[in-house]
């Protein structure tokens, strides 16, 4: 017959736990039985050996042995027969110095020489032994016999019956498999009760089940597009997946340390950590927008996947951009639209003077306010989105100012930063003076260089930022547009990612209290500039192609051979 061996993972445990303790109780119980046989022995070879030292201690029996003879009803057979009663012995026989038995348990072997050498004992040696001789198989001690001036006038021999060691040995068993079987129930028992909570909590897999579920999990862990972190009841990081450590920046080395070892102090941190309630949570990390949600799990640990969202938000924010722009658009064509009209009207009047003046008036007012940003702030990028703010600041009925303090002639290492910066600064400040403000809104820009360090300052007039929340606007999730945490997915992102590509230049950025009711936003980024006299690069630089003539147009210049074009 074929044994075919249990598959499931549980099946397999409690064969292999009650074969195993079985195992280990029949090798317990015979290691016991083993040297049991031999103790029993030991110990009827140690009780004969003091009965026939108590038998040779008696003087008398000495004496008797020198002055009487051999027989069976002598003095030396009724005191050992006495003693052998007393004691319980199989045999108690007294020999002379020639072998010669003085007593026996037999009466008719009195006078014989004894069946086994007492040569040793004769010698003075004690002798302890189990042995065969004229009444069967016994334990037997032999002693030497000495009168009183301490010379050897015989010997005593003493048998105890080996089938009372035997009785005893084989008494011995039941109650040893007793308790052996006792023990082997319940580790029989504690094998099923294991099996069973086993079977429930691998749910009846396999064990070839359980290495093909693993490298299946370890090939969907890794191959997934969304981090995965795990946490075990302690909070310490159970596995992190390839994504997660791509997204966190932490590694594989990251497993079995905890949390607060392996980042920074911050809302990342806290959101992991299960700190912060709440599904779909926005967090800033490394520069990158992600979205969290935690799980806990039944052993009380959890699992918290990651999802960046920082493509989504670029998207959206040139989304918001380019609707900044619509926006802008529409205004000035409601605005060229009324101009149209008004100068439509003056031209059907006849009023052809008044009209030249009119559209004079008008030119020479955009092209002033677009040259003095120009003028201020030399790169195009910033000077353009401060144009572009401006139009969508006169839709929304906001005033939008130029600080007479801002210049910033050198070039920018890189404008796109400066710009997400200034953008966010200028809508948030938007928002909180048209919301707020009905007697004059105003937003004021000021864009300062020292040395290599930009200074960006946008002050407003609408309600401020309370001393105790100064700080907690800058934290991922957080908007100014709510009274606590952001409900709309997507806010909450703005101020955060200012603060933080203001922390990797190294700078910082805060709030305060404008004087007369408001708030004023400073952000400080250094060595954002290039320092003057070095060759501006990038889209910082300012275009040389074109210059403006006297009456404000653009004048162009030939192109220098190998400029690009």
């Amino acid at each position: 017959m074929r044994i075919h061996w249990p598959r499931r993972v549980f099946a397999q445990v409690l064969t292999a736990q009650v074969t195993l303790t079985t195992g280990v109780m029949v090798l317990a119980t015979g290691l016991f039985l083993a040297p049991l046989s031999s103790q029993f022995d030991d110990q009827a070879m140690r009780r004969a050996l003091a009965i026939a030292q108590t038998t040779a201690a008696d003087p008398d029996l000495a004496r008797e042995l020198t002055t009487t003879g051999p027989a069976p009803h002598g003095p030396v057979q009724a005191d050992a027969e006495r003693i052998r009663r007393a004691t319980g012995a199989l045999y108690i026989v007294v020999m002379d110095p020639h072998g010669v038995r003085w007593s026996h348990t037999n009466p008719a072997e009195i006078g014989r020489h004894v069946s086994t050498d007492p040569s040793r004992t004769l010698a003075g040696q004690e002798v302890r032994q189990i042995d065969t001789g004229t009444l069967g198989r016994s334990a037997r001690a032999k002693v030497p016999l000495r009168d009183a001036r301490g010379r050897i006038v015989g010997a005593v021999s003493v048998g105890i019956a080996y089938d009372s060691v035997r009785g005893r040995l084989m008494g011995t068993i039941p109650t040893v498999l007793r308790y052996a079987g006792a023990a082997l129930a319940v580790g029989v028992l504690a094998a099923v009760v294991l099996s069973r909570r086993l079977r429930r909590r691998t749910h009846g897999v396999a064990f070839a089940d359980i290495s093909a579920l693993l490298d299946e999990r370890e090939a969907m862990l890794h191959s997934i597009r969304e981090g995965v972190v795990a946490f075990d009841s302690r909070g310490r990081i159970r596995l992190v997946n390839d994504e997660a450590g791509r997204l966190l920046g932490i590694g594989a080395g990251a497993a079995g340390r905890a949390l607060d070892e392996v980042l920074p102090p911050g809302r990342t941190t806290e959101v992991l950590a299960g700190r912060v309630d709440g599904a779909d949570l926005l967090t800033v990390c490394g520069g990158r927008v992600l979205i969290a949600n935690r799980v806990p799990t039944r052993d009380g640990g959890a699992v918290v996947t990651l999802r960046d969202r920082t493509e989504l938000e670029l998207l959206g924010r040139e989304l918001d951009s380019t609707q900044g722009l619509l926006d802008a658009l529409r205004a000035q064509d409601h605005e060229h639209a009324n101009q149209l009209h008004t100068l439509r009207g003056l031209l059907e009047l006849g009023r052809y003077a008044t009209a030249v003046e009119f559209v004079t008036e008008v030119t020479s007012a955009h092209r002033a306010s677009a040259e003095q940003i120009a003028e201020r702030v030399h790169d195009p990028l910033l000077s353009a989105l401060l144009v572009g703010k401006a139009a969508i600041a006169a839709e929304r009925g906001v005033s939008l100012r130029v600080s007479p303090a801002t210049l910033m002639p050198d070039a920018v290492v890189d404008p796109r930063d400066l710009v997400t910066v200034l953008g966010n600064l200028i809508d948030n400040a938007l928002d909180a003076s048209a919301g707020h403000r009905r007697d004059a809104p105003f937003v004021e820009v000021e864009l300062r260089a020292e040395r290599t360090t930009a200074v960006l300052r946008v002050s407003d007039n609408g309600p401020g930022v309370p001393p105790e929340r100064r700080e907690r606007i800058f934290a991922e999730g957080w908007s100014t547009k709510a009274a606590g945490r952001a409900p709309v997915r997507g806010r909450g992102i703005g101020l955060a990612l200012v603060r933080r590509l203001a922390e990797r230049y190294g700078g910082m950025a805060r709030v305060t209290a404008r004087a007369g009711g408001g708030a004023v936003f400073t952000v400080v980024l250094p060595e954002a500039l290039t320092p003057r006299g070095a060759a501006p690069d990038g889209p910082g630089e300012r275009p040389a192609a074109a210059s403006r003539g006297p009456h404000g147009h653009e004048e162009r210049r030939p192109m220098v051979s190998g400029e690009p074009r």
